[in-house]
């Protein structure tokens, strides 16, 4: 079985033995893949991954594959953006950024800050109760808009009454509801 990913105009992909590197207009991007029965080759300007059996499992590392790299091209050419929505309606919080840690005040009138960790290559702006995490690596940028969303979770109080926190709206471009 074989799939093939179109690499865009604009993208430069490299692969050498197991590590696909990804280049493109906002960065680079590498990946090792482990040495599983899945070959990944480059035929003119397409990658080619393919599986020598029809097993079950091993279609779906194939299908695994072609997401992580098909997110990798997304990324070094459009990038990856999660927003994140403040809400607060008992004690108003405030948020900062230092340098890559965000840290929340005032959450439910505690007196000592909340902290959220910024992984490495990941943009994080807030605007008012907004907050846009941006970067070119899907995995990063979302790991770093789940701690910020983990960071404010509520334990031990109604969650009917207590609806303060940091929440993800938009995925990618794809609304939450």
């Amino acid at each position: 079985m074989e799939l093939e990913i179109r690499i865009p105009e604009d993208v430069d992909v490299e692969i050498k033995e197991n590590a696909v590197i990804v280049k493109g207009r906002l960065g680079e991007l590498t990946r090792e893949f482990p040495p599983h029965p899945v070959k990944i080759s480059k035929k003119d300007n397409s990658i080619l991954l393919s599986i020598d059996s029809d097993k079950r499992r091993q279609k779906a590392v194939l299908g695994t594959y072609r997401g992580h790299i098909q997110n990798m091209i997304r990324g070094v050419s459009d990038g990856i953006t999660y927003k994140l929505r403040v809400v607060y309606s008992h004690f108003p919080m405030s948020i900062k950024v230092q340098g890559d840690t965000l840290l929340i005040e005032n959450f439910l009138g505690e007196k000592r800050p909340r902290k959220a960790r910024i992984l490495e290559n990941v943009s994080v702006d807030v605007k008012g109760r907004d907050i846009t995490v941006s970067g070119i690596d899907k995995e990063n940028v979302a790991q770093t808009a789940a701690n910020l969303e983990q960071a404010t979770r509520i334990m031990g109080l109604d969650p009917r009454v207590f609806q303060d926190g940091i929440y993800i709206v938009e995925k990618d471009g794809k609304e939450i509801k």
